[in-house]
This record gives structure tokens, sequence and C-alpha cells, in this order.
């Protein structure tokens, strides 16, 4: 903004000193001054303004002349003057030659100024040399410190010599006062001839030699009437006579100006006659080391040239022969010149080799001198892609600056040409450079409308090209145009392709764009397309499976289990047996689904534990409050735990021990994923669980019974294991059949196991009933013949008091018992008969 306000207020500073230059004339109609930028012409008594055609927009320069300059001397004096500068006005607008200074305005006047219009121009050459007259205070700054390079004084010596063989040859007229101040360098660099207030025209008729006629000089007149005695020819003294030659003498001393200190002329004159008449004694010898300023091929010819014999100079046509312009610089500015001569095969051969000569060329030239004359190819198409690497060459060496100020306006034109395929692979090719200097805005609105182009094109090499440039300035691709436009065209180029490398290329870039998009546009979007890809290459699997793997990977996209478990891993796991995967491949592949596989089970188990821990809590604080009976109440087993629990996954169950509660409330405390008031609430029944199990159990009075003495435990209790095993029969058969009554107590038990080491189960099989609790209570205190039942370590529980309700309605046959039952001695004193055998209420009451 602060840039935006200094461009405005010169340009307000300007225009109002130019309202106060200009009311009224014609010039200010049609053309708009934004800057003072230079001064021209006899004593640098025009002043040059930069502006542009108001109908057009076109860039122009403004030279206007004010009268008041000229207040210091008499009014005679002043109209002289004035005349002068029209005359040679009048004259240049009449000469057309590219060579000399082009007017776009013919010179209007009005009470206090005259004004003209003409081609852009960078300053006048006096002005570049130093002398800033009447130039704006302070000085330009492209102006300040600028230095001519060898190469631009060989090209514009050699283009003045030209404009003075058209002018001698072809107009036969003498410009008469070639200086710096009449030599004007346009916008481009071009040298172009200008002043021509004191040429002379021939006065010969047709057909006869040229005359011109021949005027005296006049110290009496002001200097500014007359041509600068610096640079004129001594035969203006010597024989008071000119010619061509007198011009080319004045083009010498130009030449030696520009190599010499300060830019100082070898006379030093000024505006004294009586100096410039010695002087003139003095060129007649003038000895070689006065010129070793000059440049060494140069110095002879410049000799030659201020020969005080006018025969002896060369003629314009010879100086262009000399070795001094056999430069390949020079020769490459000439030709750019004149293409406008040579057909398209000519004009390719010159722009193929004309990389390696834009490389060693000054940059300043590159841009004002090359480059202007390479842009007016853009409207030929079939030498785009001729001059277009050479545009872009010269781009790599700007700065952005220039680049946005001289290159990208004559670039966006080209972006749009789609015909030859060449101009878009070019693009490509150079897209990072245009990346880094094109600021955002038009990297919107035009480089990356040629990126659509360019994948839509039928060229493989641009389609690859355009999907490696892609992610390079996604950043500066917005949400809409991402989805809407970028996407679609990647999908469909990789759906209907039929070059492989083209649809890998694709899904690379599409892992590369991947963290420039939000997961719901990869969910959307990216997962449901990898799976209609219709190629099953092992590069094109290896390019969908890192897309996977980025997503899964990735922070901020991470794929949710749902979709893993629903449209990733249907789709990975067949890919796993396809016969083309190398060994690598395939590690890949099926490292990726293991993880996938492994992060479903993960969190969707996490999830179960906590909405079970959440439910077996609920269930234990309900059961806490409803039953005072139990005061720690284990889990309720469901009618599916029931279902199953033969099946051999009680382990997987999580209502078969209470224990289980435990840890899966440590899961979903430790899975964080509970907010702070159930986190207060599981504390809280851990707390009231913990108090319960402190209380001391409660008293149960058992059934009064005779307790035999202690008796040291057997290893192997033949008799409890035979009493289980009855027992086993009785619950597992109904009706349950009459057993007979074993003749030895110590009967071998067939098919039973009855190594009792380390076994848990006695010696039984695994599958058991009543839960693998034991059939007798541990103290009973009865005992067989060979031993007694104190080593049983588990009571009955609640199932056998169910089965016998449930059998109530069934006669049972305890007579397989009898043998087993204590004996008269061992249990009571009062019974004497040990035939007798119980009934059924009877061994219900010693059993319980």
């Amino acid at each position: 903004m602060d840039v935006f306000n200094k461009f405005y207020s010169s340009v307000s500073n300007t225009v109002s000193q130019l309202s106060g230059v200009l009311p009224g004339n014609p010039v200010t109609r049609e053309f708009e001054a934004t800057q003072y930028i230079a001064s021209a012409g006899p004593g640098l008594l025009w002043k040059v303004y930069k502006g542009f055609k108001k109908s057009t927009k076109q860039e122009a320069s403004i030279f206007v002349f004010e009268k008041k300059q000229l207040d210091r001397w008499s009014k005679s004096d002043r109209d002289i003057m004035i005349d002068t500068l029209k005359r040679g006005i009048v004259q240049l607008t009449k000469l057309r030659h590219p060579q000399i200074l082009t007017v776009q305005h013919s010179l209007e006047e009005s009470r206090e100024s005259l004004a003209f219009a003409t081609e852009p121009v960078f300053a006048s050459l006096a002005n570049i040399l130093g002398n800033t007259e009447n130039m704006p205070q302070p000085i330009p700054n492209n102006l300040v410190n600028y230095k001519l390079y060898e190469v631009e004084i060989k090209y514009g010596l050699m283009q003045v010599a030209e404009g003075l063989a058209f002018l001698h040859n072809d107009v036969k007229l003498l410009h008469h006062n070639i200086c710096p101040e009449s030599i004007v360098v346009n916008q481009q660099g071009a040298w172009k001839i200008f002043g021509f207030d004191f040429c002379i025209a021939n006065q010969s008729m047709p057909g006869s030699a040229p005359f011109w006629p021949f005027n005296e000089y006049c110290q009496a007149m002001p200097a500014l009437t007359q041509p600068a005695l610096d640079y004129l020819a001594p035969e203006y003294i010597l024989s008071a006579s000119h010619s061509p030659a007198s011009d080319i003498y004045s083009l010498g001393m130009v030449i030696y100006a520009l190599h010499s200190t300060g830019h100082q002329t070898l006379g030093n004159i000024g505006n004294d006659y009586g100096k410039f008449k010695r002087f003139v004694n003095e060129v007649k010898n003038l000895p070689p080391s006065r010129l070793l300023c000059v440049n060494e091929g140069l110095r002879e010819f410049v000799k030659l040239m201020l020969n005080a014999t006018p025969e002896l100079r060369p003629d314009p046509h010879q100086f262009l022969k000399i070795p001094y312009f056999e430069d390949i610089g020079v020769k490459t500015l000439n030709y750019l010149d004149s293409l406008f001569q040579w057909d398209n095969l000519q004009k390719s051969q010159f722009y193929k080799g004309l990389p390696q000569i834009i490389q060693k060329m000054p940059h300043r030239i590159c841009i004002y001198r090359i480059l202007p004359c390479l842009t007016k190819e853009f409207v030929n198409p079939p030498m785009v892609p001729f001059v277009l690497p050479n545009v872009l060459l010269i781009a790599e060496n700007s700065s952005k600056d220039e680049y946005i100020k001289y290159i990208l306006p004559v670039l966006k034109p080209v972006m749009l040409i789609q015909d030859p395929i060449q101009i878009l692979l070019i693009f490509m090719q150079k897209m990072e450079l245009l990346l880094k200097l094109t600021p955002g805005d038009e990297v919107k609105s035009d480089i990356l409308p040629m990126l659509y182009r360019a994948l839509e094109s039928d060229a493989q090499q641009i389609q690859e090209l355009c999907l490696s440039v892609l992610p390079t300035f996604a950043s500066l691709i917005d949400y809409p145009a991402m989805k809407n436009a970028l996407l679609p065209r990647i999908k469909k180029l990789c759906l209907s392709t039929n070059y492989i490398s083209v649809r890998v290329n694709c899904l690379l870039c599409l892992g590369k764009l991947l963290e420039h998009l939000d997961k719901w546009l990869v969910l959307d979007e990216i997962i449901p397309f990898l799976p209609q890809i219709p190629s099953r290459e092992p590069a094109v699997l290896m390019g969908i499976l890192g897309i996977y793997k980025l997503t899964m990977s990735h922070k901020k996209l991470g794929i949710t289990k749902e979709v893993m478990a629903t449209k990733v891993l249907p789709f990975l796991i067949p890919l796993c047996v396809e016969n083309g995967l190398t060994l690598n491949q395939f590690n890949a592949l099926i490292s990726l689904v293991k993880q996938m596989i492994s992060k479903v089970e993960s969190e969707h188990r996490t999830k179960l534990e906590q909405l079970n821990s959440i439910q077996n809590e609920s269930k234990v604080m309900e059961q806490a409050l409803t039953s005072p009976d139990n005061l720690v109440p284990t889990a309720p087993q469901t009618d599916i735990d029931k279902m199953f629990s033969g099946l051999g996954i009680d382990p997987f169950s999580f209502n078969t021990k209470q224990e289980k509660s435990e840890p899966a409330v440590v899961n979903v405390i430790e899975s964080g994923s509970l907010s702070l008031e159930e986190k207060q609430r599981i504390a809280q029944q851990q707390e009231t669980a913990r108090k319960f199990s402190r209380q001391p159990p409660p008293k149960v009075i058992p059934t009064p019974v005779i307790v035999p003495p202690p008796q040291p435990s057997k290893p192997v209790d033949l008799t409890s294991s035979l009493l289980q095993s009855n027992l086993n029969q009785l619950t597992t058969k109904t009706p349950q059949p009459t057993i007979p009554q074993p003749t030895k107590v110590n009967q071998t038990v067939p098919n039973y196991n009855l190594n009792m080491g380390n076994s848990t189960n006695y010696g039984y099989p695994n599958t058991m009933p009543f839960d693998n609790q034991l059939a007798l209570p541990p103290n009973t205190g009865w005992s067989g013949p060979t031993g007694n039942f104190s080593s049983f370590s588990a009571n009955f529980n609640n199932k056998w008091a169910n089965n016998q309700n449930n059998q109530s309605s069934m006669k049972q046959d305890w007579s397989a018992f009898e043998s087993l039952l204590p004996n008269q001695s061992q249990n009571s004193t009062n019974n004497n008969n040990t035939d007798k055998k119980l009934n059924n209420s009877e061994m219900m009451d010693l059993l319980s």
C-alpha cells in the first residue's frame, strides 16, 4: 500500500507540474504524462516525460520545451531558438528509419510550451554519460551509476552509423550536430538519432552532385542556436565547408567521449570559439597517445575518423565493416532487429542457438534489448516452441520484479495456446521457475488452468510432467478448486489412461496431495476411488498401498476402523494372492493388512471392553443394592454364556468369573475415554466393593455330625474318586438305573487317571458337571474302611439342591453308596445293625 501511495503521489506531482507547463497544449488531450525521466536536444532543453496514449494505453514519451527557459535571452534570440527547435522536430517527424527516433504525435505549440510524443525513451546519451542538466532532481534511480556495457557501445555505434548511412545516401541530409545530446537511447536500449535542429538538406538538382550550403559560425548568436563546437568538424574552420564526412568526424568524437575518463571530449572546448580554432590546428598532428583510452580494436579507426582531411575518413558503410563489429553479441542484436526479413526455418535455426548467447550477454541487454524482439514472435504460434525457451531462460536470471513487469504480461497469452503441443511441454518443464516467480493470484488465474489443460491433453509426457509438478504448489490451490476441478481430473486420467506410468504418477500425485486435503475429502473421494482402478500391475498396487499407508498413519487423516474393515481390507486381502507381486511387494502388502487388522482389533476391543465394563459395573451395583444377603455378589451368568459354556470358549466370556470385571475396569480407565463423572462413579463403586470384601464372611452353622479324629491325608483317595464318579453318573443319567453294590471298597476304578500329582481335576476329564466343584462337603467326617473323606476340598453348590428339587418326582436308588457309607464302629455306637440300609431321607440328611 505504501508503494501505491508513493506512486500515486509521484504521478500527482508530475501531473500538477505538467498542468502548469502544458495548459491548452493539444498533446495533453491524447497523451498522459506520468513521470519526468530525462532531457535531450541542444543544451538539453527538451524535458522528457514517461507516459502513455489515453486511447490505446500504449507507452510513449512526451518531449516538452518550456518557453520560460529562454527568458534570459532577448526576444529575437528567443524567437530564433524556438524556430530552430521547431525546425528540428518537423524534420524528425518526416523521417522514418529504425535508427531514427520515431515520432508518435507531431509537434504542438501553446503559449507556454512546445510538445510532441515519441516512442518510449530511456534517456539521452548525454544523461547516461553524466550530464544531468535540466534533469529531474533527484536523479532517477535507473540512471544512478549507470554504466554502458561494451556490447551496448558497439551496437549503439553501429546503429548510429546505419542511421547516418540512411541520411547521407538516401535522404542526402547532413545532421550537422552528432553529439551525445542528439542521440537518444530508447526503452529497449537501441540508439536513435535525434536533434535535427541544425541539419542541412541537399540543394542540388536531381541527377547532379549533392550540394549542402554552408553557414559560417556566428559568435554573436547564442550557442544554443549553433552546433556544439566540441563535435564540429575542423573543415568548418579550415575550408569553410562541410560534407557527410563531417558527421563521421562528429561520430569519432562521440566514440572518444564514450571511452575517455569523465566522458570528456578531446578538445574540451565548450562554447569558446577561439579555443575551437586552436584545437583545429592540433587535430592536424594528433599524437596517438591521446587516443589510448579508446578500445584497442577501435583506436586506429577513431584516429582515421578524426583526421583533418575529410576525404580520408571512412564513410558509414566502411565504418560498419571494421573488425570491431565482428562480435557475436552485436551480430545477435543486429539479427534480432532484422528478423522480419527471414522465414520460419531461418528463424528456428537462430533461436536454437540463442540460449548459448543469452548466457553470455549482460542481463540488462537480455531484458531490454533481446526480450522485446523475442516477444514479437508470440503472435506466430509455430515459432513459439523455439522462442519460449529463450524467454524462460531470461526469466531465470531475472528478479521477481523484472519478471512481473516485463516477462509475465507477455507469457499470459502464450499459456492459452494449445497447438503446437510443445508449448505446454516447455511450460511443464519450467513449472518450478514459473511458480517461484509468479504471484499467487496469477498462479490461480493463469497457471492452474494451464495445468488443467495439460491433464486433459493426449501427450503422455505432458501428463506425467504435470502430475509431477502439481504437488509443489498444492498449498496455493483453494479447497473448492481442489475438490471440484483438480481431483476429478486426476481421477479421470488415472481411470482412463492406457499408460501404466501415467496411472502410477496419478497415484503418486494423489499421495503427495494427501497432506493438503482434509479427512473427509480423503474418505469421500480418494478411498472409494482406489478399488475402481482397473489394473493390477505391481507398480499400481504399490501406489495404492502407499496411499492407504499414508492415510492410516497420517495424524490428520487417520482412516477409521469402520472404513478399514468395510472398504479397505475387503479390497486389499484378495490382492495378497496376486501372482505378479515380488517377495518384497508381498511383504509390504501383507504387513499393511496385518497393521490394519491389528488396529481394527485393538480399537474395537477397547470399545467393547468399555461397554462391557460399564454394563458389568451397573449390574454389580444393582445386585448389591437389591440382594442384602449377598454382600459380594458375583456377576450373573447370562443365557448366552450358559449356551456356549460347553464349547470351549469360556476364556473369552466376560461373565464367567467375577475377576474379569476388574481388568475391564482397568482397561476402561487406561483408555482415557471416560468423562470425569464416569471416573468418579467407577471409583466409588470400587471403594464400595473393597469395603464389602473387608467384612468377615457370615457364620454358617453346619449340620451336627460326628467328627472323627483327624487322620493324615493320602496322596490318592480311591474312595472319593469312586464316589465322585458315581455322583456324576447320577446327575447325567435320568432315570438312574440300579447300581450293584461293589464287593470291595478298594476296587480299582477303570479308565480314570489316578495320578494326583499336579492335576487340578483329580484325574477326571475336563468336562465335569456341577461347574468343576466336588460332590461332597469337605467336613462331613465320613471315612471308609481304608480311610476317611476329609481330603475333599470343595462343597456342594446350589446346583445339587436345584437338581434334587428338579428330580424330586423321580425315585433314586442309593444302594450303590451303601458300601461307601460309614460303619457302626466309625460313626455311632448306638447303631448296632451294620447291614441296615438307609432310606432316601436319611441319605439326603447325611449328604447335606
